[in-house]
């Protein structure tokens, strides 16, 4: 009781003391530099929060050191771009995707069938590799025959540079969409069918024998059905859909790239954990091993695609508008105007950057904090961080959570990569500098609290950016007439130095519990 006591008022000094050290800080301000300070922290610790509640969720529950979360939080990038600026590609892509996921979501199928077959281990594994391999035979003949509009990172007419260059200008110019010839739509919609079910049923016989055939019912063909059904209609209204999309205004593409940029780390944080994590929770040093790796391949592959040199993300139109009326005095004047500067208290302030990242990433805040404490999942992810192997006991699929909660935070990083491109660009090295960020920020909140992860994050950006803005006002130093101006290095630095300050005084970090 003493020690809670002890460590409540510890707490509540060290917040004290932070809040006295930024009202000071701001006080040393203009009312318009503090006012433009405070959005661009709330705008800097939105995108850290999005990456470091991300890990925050996936090392409090699965025990596991991602350390990949930065590359995801890139790729999500990436893809947002790809979306945004190339939507035919997106579509291109869309029916493949579907097609080939469609076998996997027949798991509880492939688990009844594997379960009554009457053969031998050595056999089991043998049919397994061959319907692998039979899979990815079909495979090699229908994916390089299946057409896909894509630009040409060796051409630098024809690279993400210059698309993005034209859509920054306002042009959407696609190329001629590119149609089935090598192979019919109905021989590749089969094709991939055909290796889906294989790949997905010689899967499932690798955990051949050991427990009873699960049964039956409508319900575990309704997922198989659905994604089936919009595969068929993203291959045969190919044209119908891209025209679609390239009709939209920008601002609903955009939203629509948030999304698919979220669900697609979802996915991939989905399989990471099905198929390489979950072999290795009694091995820490090996989570960490290919954690790593991940990474540098996740590197790798953005470079092939998308090629190495950086480049821009064009804001959406209703961020983006800099012509009469512009830059807005008022609310009303930018819902008018859809000015990407709005005037306050005489600074200019981005209206996409300040604005709109941080009521997102507030919307998330409160969006996961009501799943974490008004839901089913939610309880079955507090009840295990406290203790697994007691939800284990009573019945519950720990298994399934473990990947629910990966899948949760890769996509809130994935989404963090696509909202944070119109304001910071896109490059292969995005990932590191907000990873190290949302490291610190973890740190100083608490490593499994996702409250302390929002206050980490907050507390990052207030530092930050008031090293930045000094480093332009400079500090007057008292009793002498130097003029004190932060440098560049100073602003990592003073977080780590933050960080180090915190945890010496709580080791746990602001709100993280002792273990």
């Amino acid at each position: 009781m003493k020690a809670d006591l002890r460590k409540n008022l510890v707490l509540w000094l060290t917040l004290l003391a932070l809040t006295i050290f930024f009202v000071a800080a701001a006080s040393g301000m203009e009312t318009k530099d503090w006012v433009i300070t405070l959005l661009r922290t709330l705008s800097v610790g939105a995108v850290t929060f999005l990456v470091a509640s991300g890990f925050s969720l996936i090392f409090g529950l699965l025990d596991v050191l991602n350390l990949a979360h930065g590359t995801l939080f890139m790729i999500g990038a990436y893809i947002g771009w790809s979306v945004y600026v190339r939507p035919d590609t997106f579509v291109d892509l869309l029916a493949p995707v579907l097609l080939l996921a469609s076998g996997f979501t027949l798991s509880r199928l492939w688990n009844h069938l594997s379960k009554r077959i009457q053969m031998k281990g050595k056999a089991i594994r043998m049919l397994s590799w061959a319907g692998l391999l039979l899979s990815a035979l079909i495979l090699s003949y229908v994916l390089p025959r299946y057409p896909i509009s894509i630009w040409d990172v060796g051409n630098y007419g024809q690279s993400p540079i210059t698309y993005s260059f034209m859509a920054n200008q306002g042009l959407s110019l696609l190329p001629p969409e590119v149609s089935f010839e090598a192979i019919s739509p109905i021989v590749a919609a089969l094709g991939l069918l055909l290796a889906s079910l294989l790949a997905a049923f010689s899967l499932s016989l690798f955990r051949w024998g050991g427990q009873s055939a699960p049964n039956l019912r409508w319900q575990s063909f309704a997922g198989f059905a659905g994604v089936f059904g919009m595969g068929l209609m993203a291959l045969f209204a190919n044209d119908s859909l891209t025209a679609f999309l390239t009709g939209l205004d920008t601002t609903w593409l955009f939203l629509i790239s948030l999304l698919v940029a979220a669900l697609s780390g979802a996915l991939l944080g989905g399989l990471m954990e099905s198929t390489l994590i979950r072999p290795l929770y009694s091995r820490p040093i090996y989570q960490l091993m290919i954690t790593l790796g991940l990474s540098a391949v996740g590197i790798e592959v953005v470079r092939t695609i998308w090629g190495r040199p950086e480049f821009v993300m064009p804001k959406p139109s209703l961020f983006n508008s800099t012509g009469a009326g512009c830059p807005a005095t008022s609310l009303a004047g930018w819902a008018q105007n859809h000015c990407s500067i709005i005037l306050l208290f005489d600074g200019r302030v981005r209206v996409y950057n300040e604005i709109f990242i941080p009521i997102v990433g507030f919307l998330v805040l409160i969006t996961v904090w009501l799943l974490l404490q008004r839901s089913r999942l939610g309880m079955i992810i507090r009840a295990g961080v406290q203790d697994s192997e007691m939800v284990e006991a009573l019945g519950i699929n720990v298994r399934r959570t473990f990947t629910l909660v990966f899948a949760l935070g890769v996509g809130l990083a994935a989404l963090g990569g696509a909202l944070a491109a119109p304001s910071m660009g896109l490059s292969t090295v995005m990932g590191e500098s907000l990873m190290l960020n949302a490291l610190i920020a973890l740190a100083i909140g608490g490593l499994t609290s996702y409250p302390g992860a929002a206050l980490g994050s907050l507390l990052v950006g207030l530092l930050q950016q008031f090293i930045i803005k000094y480093g332009v006002i400079g500090i007057h130093i008292p009793f002498t007439d130097i003029i004190f101006k932060p440098t560049p290095p100073l602003v990592p630095a003073s977080t780590v130095m933050l960080m180090v300050i915190i945890l010496l005084i709580l080791p746990n970090g602001l709100l993280g519990k002792k273990e």
